[in-house]
């Protein structure tokens, strides 16, 4: 698609031969991280990456198991309508396993966000206030604020969000 050969695209992203070889063969699955790295290579963006239309027919309905998984580890995202084009917002179905957290360097983004706690606790960060959230709190917060998310409690958290412009 865009003419680069493996060496090219790893020289651009600053990643291994190796890496690019096993992602194209399908035998790794590549962290956001490393991820992000290889698109910036090319250059294409992480929204861009998620809403490749290749349907062509624009889907309304989606089954959990359609939702893209962009979590890691303890902490699942799924993306609502990740291959629609041109979207002017993401949702996500958000869960954090116990003490699961988004990491302890803060999160910055242009845009907005917000969500419903559905059930379980978050810890959420933003700025120098934290406010620990339950079941029906909510959160809409400038997203280059820094911010964090953390689960302090012993059962699951669940959450529904949306952020705009898209950052997924």
């Amino acid at each position: 698609m865009y003419g680069l050969s493996q060496r090219e695209l790893a020289k651009r992203a600053g990643v291994t031969n190796g890496l690019i070889s096993l992602i194209e063969q399908n035998r790794v699955s590549p962290s956001v991280s490393s991820l992000k790295k290889v698109l910036d290579g090319i250059p294409m963006a992480l929204a861009d990456f998620f809403t490749l239309d290749l349907a062509g027919k624009p889907q309304v309905f989606f089954r959990r198991d359609e939702l893209a998984d962009i979590g890691s580890g303890a902490v699942e995202l799924r993306l609502v309508g990740g291959r629609l084009g041109k979207r002017s917002m993401s949702i996500l179905h958000e869960r954090y396993s116990p003490a699961a957290d988004t990491g302890e360097e803060m999160l910055t983004h242009a845009g907005e966000e917000g969500g419903v706690v559905v059930r379980g606790s978050i810890e959420l960060s933003v700025g120098a206030d934290t406010r620990l959230l339950g079941p029906g709190d909510a959160y809409y917060f400038r997203s280059s604020i820094p911010h964090r998310f953390r689960n302090p409690g012993e059962d699951e958290c669940e959450i529904v969000s949306a952020s705009s412009p898209p950052t997924f």
